[in-house]
């Protein structure tokens, strides 16, 4: 997955239409250019200009699809929580290096507490997650002290975007 442009302007003015495309496409990735140019009251044209200054820019970073696992596939969701022998920048790179590595290490925060990261990961059984916890903490780069997993039980809540509209906007 492509994160960031290198031949990208820094940033895009982000007015008031900015704004709104970004917090619509956010939210709804396959929104087609002429709802989305209808919502913001531009022309299709211009809404097709504008996305595509924010894309080249940097300001999306990428289109994913929440998909229905029950649906779809046997899977075990979970956080797993990392706490490094030693939490300097050289242990943290060797860290991030080797969880990198790991699909099922889909998402990972490095966080303040007693805990040094956190990490959201699907796998296809207890099992497979086990080995893989048991893989990453006995590769003596990864520097890990302890792992604790939280396997998710229920999902009462999905995450669908960010609540773009309630936070204070960078003046760009």
């Amino acid at each position: 997955m492509k994160r960031h442009s290198r031949d990208a302007p820094a940033t895009v003015k982000l007015d008031a239409i900015n704004r709104q495309i970004l917090a619509t496409v956010h939210k709804e990735a396959n929104i087609s250019n002429a709802e989305l140019a209808a919502r913001i009251g531009r022309s299709e044209a211009a809404c097709s200009q504008r996305v595509l200054a924010l894309r080249k820019a940097g300001y999306f970073i990428a289109f994913t699809a929440e998909v229905d696992l029950g649906r779809m596939c046997q899977h075990v969701i979970a956080y797993v929580e990392f706490t490094l022998t030693r939490n300097d920048p050289a242990s943290r790179v060797m860290f991030v290096d080797a969880i990198s590595q790991i699909p099922e290490f889909m998402d990972c925060v490095r966080v303040t507490g007693d805990t040094d990261y956190i990490s959201f990961t699907c796998c296809s059984s207890v099992a497979d997650l086990s080995r893989l916890c048991d893989q990453l903490s006995a590769a003596s780069k990864a520097g890990i002290k302890r792992i604790s997993t939280r396997i998710v039980l229920e999902r009462p809540k999905w995450f669908f975007g960010y609540p773009l509209e309630k936070l204070a906007w960078l003046d760009t």
